[in-house]
């Protein structure tokens, strides 16, 4: 039985002035799947990401999330569409002023698919999906207080907050140690199987790719240059795209 297509996105091209950032940039992303987007600093990873989600608007191409055409579609569709989407930035991105507590609450509290929920269930929420991160021993700590890794799991636990359908990690194991980094590997993994969702994973860190990834795409100056198993571009017949595994 063939997987549902959660993302499809065709011939897709993005400039700043002069400087063509995605080239004809297509890739599916399939239900269930971890797809990860490896690639070195600068070549468009992140541009394609705020497309996806419409922060930033392509030049021409089209990008297809959950059956809906990105670029149809108006800002009341835009923002349902987001809910679907959760997005675990480089940092967490996480509130200094609030405990880690009050950083799960506040966008539950302000999201149209929790709103049937009591003060009592949300508080069992954040406590269900910190638990799920092994951070509910820092509950009431606040971000200074933690480490990197572990503002990674509190800002990964606030998304699993809404339940999202796909999953959108940006440099998850940058600035960590390996140990560290082999907690947010195995943690990637667990949500993959646990909450069931879909995830693009975008990363240079070899590591990562080849513990996380279903299915890898390399992209280099805007383009998609490789797509397979780990093993496959190992083995690939452009000595540039071995390289890059070396």
């Amino acid at each position: 039985m063939a997987k549902e297509r959660i993302l499809h996105i065709s011939n897709l091209t993005k400039s700043f002035g002069d400087n063509r950032v995605i080239e004809g940039v297509s890739f599916s992303l399939f239900s269930g799947e971890n797809l990860v987007m490896l690639g070195k600093s600068g070549t468009g990873k992140s541009v394609i990401m705020k497309c996806i989600v419409g922060l930033m608007e392509a030049d021409s191409g089209e990008i297809n999330v959950f059956g809906k055409n990105v670029s149809n579609c108006r800002e009341r569709e835009m923002n349902e569409i987001r809910t679907r989407i959760g997005y675990l930035f480089q940092e967490g991105a996480l509130y200094d002023s609030m405990s880690i507590r009050e950083n799960l609450l506040f966008p539950a509290r302000r999201n149209s698919r929790l709103k049937k929920f009591t003060e009592n269930e949300l508080e069992d929420l954040v406590e269900k999906n910190l638990e799920n991160v092994g951070l509910i021993d820092a509950i009431d700590k606040m971000p200074g207080e933690l480490s990197g890794g572990m503002k990674k799991r509190a800002g990964l636990a606030r998304t699993l907050m809404l339940s999202p359908e796909m999953i959108i990690y940006d440099e998850p194991t940058t600035g960590l140690d390996p140990f560290t980094s082999d907690a947010i590997n195995d943690l990637i993994l667990k949500i993959q199987h646990e909450y069931k969702t879909s995830s693009i994973i975008i990363t240079h860190d070899i590591k990562c790719a080849e513990v996380t990834g279903d299915r890898l795409l390399l992209l280099h100056d805007g383009k998609i240059v490789a797509e397979g198993m780990i093993n496959e571009l190992r083995s690939h017949p452009d000595v540039e795209v071995r390289d890059y595994f070396k």
